[in-house]
């Protein structure tokens, strides 16, 4: 932006700034800031760093953010408010290298030495829940398979319409709305851009789902699995990868098979190699794992994936390929860190296109009636720790993220793995306490 945000908010009505940036847990951070103060504060907005999930302490320096103008975005439903990403660094003006924005750019930039630039796509499934999230918002949707009601869709309507027109009016292409799996579940789309500008678009996505639910009295979730009996939450990844001009899908090859390129089986088999430790950003929290090697939902199905196999049009398995030039990653859940998913998923892919690695049989076989027998393909944690230590091991990470973004990630998830540990859950009670 070449004119003071000052002026900026004047021509547009705007009197308050949110700086905002994004912590390893996917936690939004933001500071609200005056128009009338926001060029002295765009620079740089101070924060106490230990505030935030960042593996930092009290006596570390603030942190200061500073704001993308370019990514700027008025709040559709309150005008008078504009939302933008910003970046850490430190009082001398360095990177905070476990910013997870900071680490999505970085695995950029390993792309673009490469001479590739990532395109992705995603798609955020919440539930619509009352205001206390104990039940649905709707109690009127029970149907055992909900998939694209349209009675339940269009009772829904002033939220979903206010969120798709905010899209549209922001220019993000959206295209499609739909009830999905679960009774509450909705999912809308839009049309995949730059690594960088999606990972923004989805971190403003959540937000902007969940103030306008708030405004309709009601609340939204991404969470994995808020239901044991229903489907839940995936972030289904669509990627791409293009030449430095932007101009040719390097992906895209229709004499390959299913229209793919070598190049992109050997991405598909770097992130195929590493699934069992990608899961620690795919799938990043307890409740992640009650959603992945699940039973059978209400519906029949859970639509998540129990093994890291790729096939064609085939939602079973963790990657499908269902056109020419590109693939889903069906692993990723609602509460996966906005950047550091992809990073992490672009890292992986770029460790097995410089390895040549082979992503090896493609299997068709439906994935929850006829699972591939025991030791065929590799399986997936079955719960946090196990994707921790898979972590742990994995230098493909250290070396794309960095190690200051992995060793500080770990610290807080293990934490969090202790904490869930600590708990005496209603379940241990009913079936212990008579021992």
């Amino acid at each position: 932006m070449t004119q003071p945000l000052s002026a900026f908010a004047r021509d547009h009505g705007i009197r308050y700034f949110l700086i905002s940036f994004t912590d390893l847990f996917g936690t939004q951070r933001s500071k609200l800031v005056p128009a009338a103060a926001i060029d002295d504060m765009v620079n740089g907005a101070g924060f106490a760093g230990f505030a935030a999930w960042l593996d930092m302490t009290p006596a570390d320096a603030d942190v200061f953010a500073q704001a993308d103008t370019s990514q700027i975005i008025q709040l559709p439903w309150k005008s008078e408010v504009a939302w933008m990403p910003s970046d850490l660094v430190t009082p001398s003006g360095a990177d905070i290298a476990q910013t997870p924005r900071l680490v999505l750019k970085r695995v950029l930039q390993q792309a673009e030495a490469l001479g590739y630039r990532v395109k992705t796509g995603v798609e955020c499934e919440y539930f619509l829940l009352s205001p206390d999230g104990e039940a649905l918002a709707d109690p009127r949707d029970r149907q055992i398979k909900p998939c694209y009601d349209q009675q339940a869709l269009m009772r829904r309507f002033d939220v979903i319409a206010e969120i798709c027109d905010a899209m549209v009016a922001l220019g993000w292409g959206a295209y499609q709305n739909d009830h999905e799996d679960a009774n509450g579940q909705f999912e809308m789309n839009w049309t995949y851009a730059d690594a960088l500008v999606t990972a923004d678009r989805h971190a403003f996505f959540k937000y902007m789902v969940k103030a306008i639910a708030e405004k309709h009295g009601l609340r939204a979730s991404f969470m994995p699995k808020p239901f044991a009996h229903l489907t839940g939450n995936g972030c289904h990844t669509h990627l791409s990868v293009w030449d430095a001009s932007s101009s040719t899908n390097l992906f895209h090859d229709l004499n390959g098979d299913l229209g793919l390129s070598t190049l992109a089986y050997h991405f598909i088999g770097g992130v195929l190699e590493s699934a069992p430790a990608l899961c620690a950003f795919t799938n990043p929290t307890v409740n992640s794992y009650k959603r992945i090697n699940a039973p059978a939902t209400l519906s029949g199905a859970t639509w998540s994936p129990n093994t890291a196999t790729y096939s064609g049009n085939n939602r079973t398995h963790a990657i499908r390929i269902p056109d020419p030039g590109r693939f889903e990653f069906r692993l990723a859940d609602g509460s996966a860190n906005p950047y550091l998913l992809p990073a992490a998923l672009i890292a992986a892919g770029l460790h097995g296109i410089l390895q040549k690695r082979d992503p090896g049989p493609r299997y068709d076989n439906n994935n929850y009636t006829d699972p591939l027998p025991p030791g065929t393909a590799p399986s997936l944690p079955t719960n946090l720790l196990d994707a921790l230590r898979h972590l742990e091991t994995s230098t493909v990470f250290r070396d794309a993220l960095g190690t200051e973004c992995v060793q500080a990630y770990l610290k807080l998830k293990h934490q969090d793995w202790q904490a869930f540990c600590a708990q005496v859950t209603p379940w241990e009670r009913e079936t212990t306490l008579d021992c």
